[in-house]
């Protein structure tokens, strides 16, 4: 008899089971010394709801919309790189997943599979996530890409001008495709249902960059020379100004990723972008950074009434998603949450980790008196710690 899943821990211990772990710690780490990523969970801990009874929730509404989409509840899937190497068409089985519990999929660049492969998988739009590297002829692509994809929304990541070390990685000898060596071929023996599911998979490497680079002059649409194309392209010099020329391309909503201090955010509503992820790329690249929800209130009182703000950092419950929209986010991001759930039972486990939200911010919604997502304000949490 299966264990039942109650909680997202529960996800991630099967996770770790299933997948090869170079894969596995890829998830679930961060970078350097993996004090952001601490933050995240410890910032999120700190913040108390406040219970109140005796309130007739019997009719409580969790939808919502998101930069203008009507949503089951105020949660989407975060753009994620390698999700196909976490389960074989892992993005295609996520969006599913998404799609069936009403929620919105954001495909990251990075996907093993392409956009393409996604878009056609579902009925209703996906949204993008854009990296703009050097070659800006691959910006240029993905955009008219995206929009003939019918993709509704692009978010533009903007905190990832270098790659934050991530040791595990390093450690891990982590690679695109896998490869097979002497040190992992035990611990991939040991995963069949893993390796079966990824060999009978369409793509087995970065499905955007070798659907371009497959067709750029100068290219040669090799597994190898994708990855260290992405690296080696890694844009340093992309900046504010930017923005009018993908405007000049993208005509849908646009979302910047990676907003973390007030001054960006103002800049950001200045420059009249749709919306913000207040997020520190889930502890993967600064370190040292503050926890995504210890800045989130200060960034909503800035822009909050301009644009529409979002959170990404550290969610494992629909509690965490409670506290985010209580401190004026609009909505969630999960990453890690869906991933557990990806490489514990594929699209089956992206649905329970769904569920594992969905139950427990309809549990906040009851013990705190809240009938809808309008009513989720700051006087829905204790302001200071209890007193003796």
């Amino acid at each position: 008899m299966a264990t039942p899943i109650t909680n997202i821990e529960d996800l991630r211990v099967l996770a770790r089971r299933r997948v090869p772990k170079a894969l596995f710690e890829y998830v679930d780490g961060g970078s350097y010394d993996e004090l952001t990523l601490r933050a995240n969970r410890a910032d999120l801990d700190a913040v108390k709801l406040r219970q109140r009874v005796l309130v007739d929730t019997s009719q409580r509404d969790l939808t919502t919309a998101l930069l203008g989409e009507k949503v089951a509840m105020p949660v989407a899937i975060a753009p994620t790189g390698l999700t196909g190497l976490i389960h074989g068409d892992g993005e295609i089985l996520a969006a599913r997943a998404a799609e069936a519990a009403g929620l919105k999929f954001c495909l990251s660049t990075l996907s093993i599979c392409a956009l393409e492969d996604v878009a056609s998988a579902v009925k209703q739009p996906i949204w993008y996530q854009l990296y703009v590297f050097k070659d800006r002829g691959f910006a240029r692509a993905m955009i008219e890409r995206a929009t003939a994809a019918r993709c509704s929304a692009m978010f533009l990541t903007v905190d990832l001008p270098y790659r934050g070390q991530r040791h595990a990685d390093i450690k891990n000898g982590l690679t695109v495709p896998p490869r097979l060596t002497l040190r992992n071929c035990w611990d991939i023996a040991t995963k069949p249902a893993w390796a079966m599911g990824v060999l009978m998979s369409k793509r087995k490497s970065f499905g955007n960059l070798e659907t371009y680079l497959g067709s750029a002059p100068g290219y040669a649409p090799t597994v190898l020379k994708t990855g260290s194309w992405a690296t080696s392209n890694s844009d340093q010099s992309l900046n504010w100004r930017d923005l009018d020329w993908i405007r000049e391309r993208w005509k849908g909503k646009l979302v910047l990723k990676g907003i973390l201090d007030v001054e960006d955010a103002k800049r950001a509503a200045d420059e009249g972008v749709d919306g913000i992820v207040v997020s520190n790329h889930g502890g993967r690249q600064l370190d040292s950074a503050s926890g995504s929800i210890s800045v989130l209130p200060h960034i909503v009182d800035a822009v909050g009434d301009r644009l529409e703000v979002l959170f990404d950092g550290g969610v494992r419950s629909g509690h965490d998603v409670f506290k985010a929209l209580a401190l004026g986010a609009r909505g969630c991001l999960i990453g890690r949450a869906y991933l557990y759930g990806l490489a514990a039972m594929g699209q089956a486990g992206v649905a329970a980790a769904v569920e594992v939200i969905r139950e427990s911010f309809d549990n906040a919604m009851i013990l705190t008196g809240t009938t809808n997502v309008a009513q989720i304000t700051r006087d829905k949490l204790y302001r200071a710690p209890l007193k003796n």
